[in-house]
């Protein structure tokens, strides 16, 4: 049975973590980065090289996103999520960076899922094909650094109730494997 919708904040604590269910529907209002394939790349080679990263992402929620020009009277276009598998072979990475909470859609690699559960951190996903309902939800777009990768920098959003679905929690619950188990 689905659960109603839960009303959460930024940033994620232990605690919160901790009550995370695969499955659970909550309605985030907070900050959190915006970051697609080359952002990854790019600070996971920097903390590889033990440099200064130029943004904290300890404590953070990443969004695979790379946002559309926002309309005139808009702070962002369309801000659907991209395919998180993408992101998995930089998962290990971000983890030790001590991201917490991952955003995107679709399934994510068994090493992905353990990490997950390892550092504690959650994956959630929000709708595809919902990028410019989804960017009804972020009252705030921010570019904070790699502006030379365009759509691909990393932004700051603030976000206001908007949907996700806990699919990785932090004891191994996987919501899209326990739906293929409910179909046999």
């Amino acid at each position: 049975m689905m659960s109603e919708w839960r009303t959460v904040t930024t940033p994620l604590t232990d605690g919160l973590i901790e009550t995370l269910k695969a499955g659970d529907r909550l309605l985030l209002t907070g900050t959190v980065f915006a970051a697609r394939d080359r952002a990854h790349e790019r600070l996971c080679a920097m903390a590889a090289r033990d440099e200064t990263l130029p943004i904290d992402p300890a404590g953070q929620i990443i969004y695979y996103m790379g946002p559309s020009p926002a309309p005139p009277g808009r702070v962002i276009g369309a801000a659907g999520p991209t395919t998180s598998s993408r992101m998995d072979p930089f998962s290990e990475a971000v983890l030790k960076m001590g991201v917490r909470g991952m955003i995107g859609k679709g399934k994510r690699d068994h090493a992905t899922r353990e990490l997950l559960a390892w550092y504690r951190a959650v994956y959630f996903a929000t709708f595809g094909g919902a990028g410019a309902y989804l960017a009804k939800r972020i009252s705030d777009a921010t570019c904070v650094t790699f502006e030379d990768l365009g759509a691909e920098a990393i932004y700051l959003l603030r976000v206001e109730r908007f949907p996700l679905v806990v699919i990785n929690d932090i004891n191994g619950g996987d919501l899209y494997e326990d739906a293929l188990q409910n179909r046999r």
